[in-house]
């Protein structure tokens, strides 16, 4: 193109407006869900274990066996894994709009059936919920490329790091909001059924009614995402997929000038030669973009395989580092009920002050900092707060030092998510070009999960006693929580190194980042007077 598209212009340098903050609610509260059923399962998956692996005479309670555990925390991965490569691609073969509606409905329907799950056996409740839960992660999954990708097409070019990070945000406040409603749920029931500890009384310590509990944490999901669906659907295709990608400058015009509240030219004319230059439309797997994305592709994925690895070990295991240090007292001291309101306080209380301030943090300061630095920066302060809880891990759980302890892995979380949690997920939407945009952050999305994989698998076996008397049940002897906090320590570190291949997109339109638009730099203050209404 000579020169940028008008209806494109008009969106980079438009002014923060009303419709700015609904797209990022609409798309926030996708999100919102995400995190909240993704999640939501580690608060219940001891309360399982109670009420479907119980042996009588057992000294301790019943506990998932390590296959059903590693299923029921995994399974959901492996659905979002899948629904991120297809919905991603998806979207850019059927647009960002007609895409984003199946996705929540999707999430809505599998977290009312994860809570419905059916079966007189335990291997039946199982099953089910996994099967469910497997077509929720696929929801999911595809939320995630459709968010950022919209939400990056839609935002101007100043501010667009803080929007898209204000939408990933959303996530802290699902996690947030999966342990209030544990909390309030588990504080209810244990009101209502009283019921004495496993060690005076082992039958009697799981009240048949806790079967509710986490039915009920699990359907509640589906409501934040219900509520936004109409919404979702009003939105108009964005401008950017219309014009670059269906090749319709008139329909572009036509949505943005209803958005913006102003009158944009048709620019037909630019779309036909964009059309017939060949040079601008390559796919994926050509030469020409393995040239001009393919370092930032690698980038984006290692760097985000990497991050989700600590990140989801941390995040669905919390409530056993915390048994670990004595925080959530042995379950042997406690009924069913009342166990799952002690982990989903401690879960809250993280949330709320590391998990929360962290991505708020990123909101503020990404535009200033740049995306580069916060991320180089997230990845190096993990590191060395890992390596701080790790190597002197025997002196931490010293009983006088164990709140200590809990501070400082409070602040990987903060540098998580005023980090690479963030970045990893804002940067994929911005620097890939219009036509593959969606797919790419698919793909880059994808390569996270799997390190989510790596880590609610790997991490449930090494953290495991090396002394096998003192494993949890069914477990074989691990490398130890300290081994495996030092593992997270170098994986960090290496993520931190990746990072140097992911340019920064800060301050830049899309189409200068991407080369979709060979004169950008003269595409800015010469078309503002022409925009005014």
């Amino acid at each position: 193109m000579a020169s940028q598209l008008r209806v494109l212009n008009a969106l980079d340098v438009a002014s923060t407006q009303l419709y700015h903050f609904k797209a990022i609610v609409i798309a926030g509260m996708g999100f919102f869900t995400d995190a909240y059923d993704l999640f939501s399962i580690s608060l219940v998956t001891k309360l399982l274990g109670r009420l479907y692996y119980h042996v009588e005479g057992a000294s301790k309670p019943g506990t998932l066996p390590p296959n059903v555990s590693a299923a029921v925390n995994g399974v959901a991965f492996c659905g979002t894994l899948s629904g991120q490569l297809f919905f991603g691609w998806l979207g850019d073969k059927l647009g960002r709009k007609k895409v984003y509606g199946i996705t929540l409905i999707l999430m809505c329907l599998s977290s009312i059936a994860s809570g419905l799950s059916f079966g007189k056996s335990a291997k039946g409740v199982i099953a089910t919920l996994c099967f469910f839960r497997f077509w929720l992660g696929f929801g999911i999954g595809g939320d995630y490329p459709l968010s950022a990708t919209i939400m990056s097409e839609y935002a101007n070019k100043k501010t667009r790091g803080a929007f898209i990070a204000a939408v990933f945000a959303m996530q802290g406040f699902g996690i947030l909001g999966g342990g209030i409603v544990a909390l309030i749920v588990s504080a209810a029931f244990d009101h209502k059924y009283k019921a004495p500890t496993y060690e005076v009384n082992a039958a009697a310590s799981t009240v048949p009614q806790a079967d509710y509990i986490w039915r009920i944490v699990l359907m509640v999901g589906a409501l934040p995402a219900a509520l936004t669906y109409y919404w979702r659907m009003k939105m108009p295709e964005t401008a950017r997929y219309t014009a670059l990608v269906a090749k319709n400058a008139g329909q572009a015009a036509t949505d943005m000038s209803k958005v913006l509240n102003m009158e944009i030219e048709t620019e037909q004319d630019k779309i036909e030669r964009l059309r017939k230059d060949e040079s601008k439309n390559y796919g994926l797997f050509s030469k020409e973009f393995a040239r001009k994305h393919g370092v930032h592709l690698v980038g984006t994925t290692t760097t985000w395989f990497l991050l989700d690895i600590a990140f989801y070990s941390q995040n669905l295991f919390q409530k056993d580092i915390f048994s670990a240090i004595g925080w959530i007292p042995p379950a042997k001291t406690m009924n069913a009920v009342h166990e799952v309101y002690k982990i989903a306080r401690a879960q809250t209380l993280i949330a709320l002050c590391s998990t929360v301030p962290g991505y708020w943090f990123t909101v503020f300061l990404i535009d200033i900092l740049g995306r580069f630095f916060i991320q180089l920066l997230g990845f190096a302060m993990m590191t060395i707060f890992m390596f701080a809880l790790a190597i002197p891990y025997d002196h931490w759980m010293k009983k006088d030092n164990r709140i200590s302890f809990v501070v400082l892995y409070s602040f990987t979380f903060f540098f998580a998510n005023f980090g690479p949690n963030a970045t990893t997920f804002i940067v994929p939407a911005e620097i890939f070009p219009a036509r593959l945009r969606s797919t790419c952050h698919g793909i880059s999305a994808a390569a996270g999960k799997a390190g989510a994989i790596v880590g609610a698998f790997g991490f449930l076996y090494a953290a495991q006693n090396k002394d096998k008397t003192k494993t949890d049940a069914g477990y074989p002897p691990g490398i130890g929580v300290k081994n495996s906090l030092i593992m997270l320590g170098v994986i960090n570190f290496a993520g931190m190194l990746f990072t140097l291949l992911v340019p920064e997109s800060k301050g830049k339109s899309l189409e200068e980042l991407t080369g979709e638009n060979d004169d950008a730099e003269k595409g800015g203050a010469a078309y503002v007077e022409d925009l005014k209404p």
